[in-house]
């Protein structure tokens, strides 16, 4: 299963109108924009149904088969491709699923208000995990020069793995790096659990993102002034160790992958073209370590093409924004 996108024969369970996607998963199925209603048809996302049923055991013996209700409920969907019902995860009586329909609508809504653009949706492991992105029309420049574009992204699990998440993520469109910066008093992440009030929660995370724009203020903010600050080598080493801390204990194993991490981590900060009109800068050292994390840390691609396992790491793990952020809190007084 490339990319961990679902996929059924030669149909993918995906739609995605810009080639140069941030997370750069699947394939672009057409040229423009899409609406929330197309990422439900052509990507397959309607129609699934999610929903819970009890859960029972069953136990074999020399006297035959019996079932037996066990505790917790199993989240089940309709395949889309197939339409048999099928098991995603095992939740509690206080899950409620939140419908690809719903999720959709949240976003179709905000498009109307920001003027955001859907880019891409899709559905991963098997139907466990959905994502949604959007772009907002204005992008930021940073130092007169360096381009970077503001998306929401909007994920949700039909797993109990974790709650329907909003984000803002700022991407630097010379090599699609996603930003991670919590900034103080301004919204970056919305959680909403998936609970009877889970609906009337999505409201209150649309009420979060009218946020978005002081948020995006600032963050232009903060990133001028890294831009116009000085970095060292000595500077950006010590940043290299704040963010990837390995102790002197530490198994000859960590101590080599750290040894090939401070090669990559150099060269970007020294030579790579991705830093070229902002080297020596704070904003470099910032971004030298968000590229790695994006594009060269290594991952577990379990059969994957590697570029994909890490491309789906940044939607479905927390890692990923961890590191950026402590890279941001290095560099950005709170």
């Amino acid at each position: 299963m490339p990319h961990q996108i679902e996929t059924h024969g030669t149909q993918a369970a995906a739609v995605f109108a810009r080639q140069d996607a941030w997370h750069q998963l699947g394939t672009v199925v057409r040229d423009r924009a899409f609406t929330a209603e197309e990422a439900m048809t052509l990507g397959h996302l309607g129609g699934w149904n999610v929903r819970k049923v009890p859960l029972t055991a069953s136990e074999v013996t020399e006297d035959g088969v019996t079932t037996i209700d066990a505790p917790g409920f199993a989240t089940v969907r309709t395949n889309p491709f197939d339409n048999r019902a099928e098991a995603l995860g095992v939740v509690g009586s206080s899950y409620t699923p939140l419908q690809n329909e719903e999720h959709a609508e949240f976003l179709n809504t905000l498009s109307h208000e920001s003027g955001a653009v859907f880019e891409t949706a899709g559905s991963l492991r098997g139907g466990r995990q959905v994502f949604v992105t959007m772009r907002l029309p204005e992008s930021l420049k940073v130092g007169g020069t360096d381009e970077v574009d503001l998306n929401i992204a909007a994920l949700n699990s039909h797993d109990g793995s974790s709650a329907f998440r909003i984000l803002i993520t700022p991407v630097r469109v010379v090599c699609a790096n996603t930003q991670a910066a919590a900034l103080r008093d301004h919204v970056s992440t919305f959680s909403v659990r998936h609970t009877r009030n889970a609906k009337s929660a999505v409201q209150q995370a649309r009420n979060a993102l009218g946020l978005t724009l002081a948020y995006c203020e600032q963050f232009e903010v903060e990133a001028e002034r890294l831009v116009q600050t000085t970095m060292t080598d000595a500077q950006f080493n010590e940043l290299v160790r704040r963010c990837f801390p390995v102790s002197s204990d530490a198994p000859a194993r960590s101590k080599n992958t750290a040894r090939t991490r401070s090669a990559t981590l150099s060269h970007l900060w020294h030579e790579a073209d991705t830093q070229a009109a902002i080297r020596g800068t704070a904003w470099a050292g910032y971004q030298a370590v968000v590229e790695y994390v994006d594009h060269f840390a290594p991952v577990r691609s379990n059969g994957q093409d590697v570029s994909a396992a890490r491309a789906t790491r940044l939607l479905t793990s927390d890692d990923p924004a961890r590191i950026k952020q402590a890279a941001w809190n290095a560099l950005v007084p709170a």
